[in-house]
């Protein structure tokens, strides 16, 4: 016999601030629950029966696809339900998400104006996603004790978090509720946790921009910068976050306020570290350091999908492919050759990964702003072209020149490791996505980096190309957030939630 926590009956609700109220009781209910049980556990106590808690729902029921006419008048791509039936998500996190559940909640309500059912789910909380952050009480359990630890709680289970909504593959069975999201509760937790392990800091601190780079030149310019920016006592943003949860606050702000205190710094950097400049909207800006290759890129790509960014950009190296390119070029990536093969299981490579007009004209206006060029100008240091990416770093010295021939097929004027990969992830995952790459060498024309004219290169070029991927996202944020979420992103039969 399961031991839960008293049963909180399904409620009904008109109000969305009134629904998300009861998601944060049943979830709180829930997770006291499995907090209270695993100390009690860890002192040596024998529990009354299999501990469970389910994460809260959210259920809605129509009889009627959306009018056309309120389509229109929403002006957005998500919001709504392709037509009649019983959609539900499961819920985490509302301490988290609750600006966002709120938002999305108030678009079913408009969209539909059915009540939102707000109930506990049979989806069972694994009780690794209940501890709190920096809560480690399981590491003090013995050996035998850590053994029973599977019998006695609900340890994750991988079939309840598979990306088939997602990847559009997902089929419901008789009487199954369809989808409201793309993620189930145990799904985004299982990233948030992620998330933690690989960039060093909490994802409460993710903000909705996101800049990636393969190169830690970038995040030492985004250091200097985020630091630049806490001195300045008029900047936007109020606080910066480093690995280990090292938070400086904004000059004149104190040394405690809403972005809370500061960590540890780690002894040694994580796989992938994350620094963000916050802005109490969350609309600051991400940066991590990906590394390189199209593993880690999937990787860290598969878990900031949950957080709903509103665009997600990378700023990297590559090989110009064009005899007429100079070192020091970017490349504003309109297209991608997929030879990354890290997605062919999820998204075929047959599927077409199309150019975001709103990203591509803030990426041009960006670098347009920074260089002072225009025009012509900035026809010459600015190429608009494919971007092929592979998973082989040698790909040049492999016989027979074949992948040569194909990247010349596809009209190809750079090669990377990794920018098809986040391009093809903002694809699957509805995350509007853009790459901006800066030229470093041209293996197939005898140009390959020497350490002086590296070291010269990384010097002149690297803050340059900061400044415009941070340029671009202020053009971003000061078109809304809306815009960004286009429809080329969104199936025909989409789920309601962003």
């Amino acid at each position: 016999m399961p031991y839960m926590p008293p049963f909180i009956a399904p409620t009904r609700h008109s109000d969305p601030e009134s629904a998300l109220a009861q998601v944060r009781t049943i979830y709180t209910q829930q997770i006291h629950h499995l907090r209270d049980a695993m100390q009690r556990f860890v002192s040596g106590e024998t529990l009354p029966g299999h501990v469970r808690a389910c994460y809260p729902y959210v259920r809605i029921s129509t009889e009627t696809a959306v009018p056309q006419d309120v389509l229109e008048n929403l002006g957005l791509s998500y919001g709504f339900v392709s037509g009649a039936g019983r959609f539900e998500t499961t819920l985490t996190r509302p301490d988290l998400y609750g600006n966002y559940y709120l938002e999305q909640f108030r678009l079913l309500r408009q969209s539909h104006g059915v009540d939102l059912e707000v109930g506990t789910s049979t989806e069972p909380i694994p009780v690794h996603f209940s501890f709190a952050e920096n809560d480690h009480i399981e590491g003090t359990l013995s050996p035998a004790r850590r053994a029973m630890l599977r019998d006695m709680f609900d340890l994750p289970d991988l079939g309840a978090m598979d990306d088939g909504i997602a990847n559009g593959n997902w089929e419901s069975r008789p009487g199954e509720a369809l989808p409201l999201s793309l993620f189930t509760a145990a799904r985004v937790d299982y990233s948030l946790h992620r998330l933690r392990h690989y960039t060093a800091t909490a994802p409460d601190w993710f903000q909705n921009f996101v800049l990636f780079t393969n190169y830690q030149f970038y995040i030492d310019e985004f250091v200097r910068l985020g630091h630049e920016e806490m001195a300045n006592g008029d900047s936007d943003y109020t606080a910066f976050v480093e690995p280990g949860n090292v938070v400086t606050r904004r000059v004149g702000l104190g040394s405690t306020g809403p972005e809370g205190h500061g960590g540890t710094a780690p002894a040694r950097l994580p796989q992938m570290p994350a620094y963000h400049l916050i802005r109490p909207d969350h609309t600051g800006i991400t940066m991590v350091n990906i590394g390189v290759g199209p593993a880690n890129a999937k990787t860290i790509t598969d878990h900031i999908a949950v957080l709903r960014p509103h665009a997600w950009l990378m700023l990297g190296h590559c090989a110009g492919l064009r005899s007429s390119q100079q070192l020091g070029d970017y490349v504003l990536a309109h297209a991608y050759v997929r030879e990354d093969h890290v997605l062919d299981e999820e998204l075929p490579v047959w599927v077409p990964i199309p150019a975001l007009a709103e990203i591509q004209l803030a990426l041009e206006k960006a670098v347009a702003d920074v260089t002072q060029c225009e025009g012509a100008a900035l026809k010459r240091i600015m190429r608009t072209g494919t971007v092929a990416s592979t998973d082989n770093r040698n790909w040049e010295l492999l016989p027979g020149n074949e992948p040569q021939r194909r990247f010349s097929q596809s009209r190809a004027v750079a090669l990377d490791m990794e920018s098809a990969t986040i391009a093809a992830n903002g694809f699957r995952f509805r995350v509007p996505y853009g790459t901006l790459l800066c030229v470093s060498d041209k293996p197939l024309h005898g140009e390959i980096k020497l350490p002086g004219m590296a070291n010269q290169f990384y010097r002149e070029r690297v803050d340059q190309h900061l400044r415009i991927g941070m340029r671009a996202i202020e053009i971003l944020r000061a078109g809304g957030s809306q815009r960004l979420h286009s429809r080329k992103l969104r199936a025909f039969d989409e789920v309601a939630f962003q």
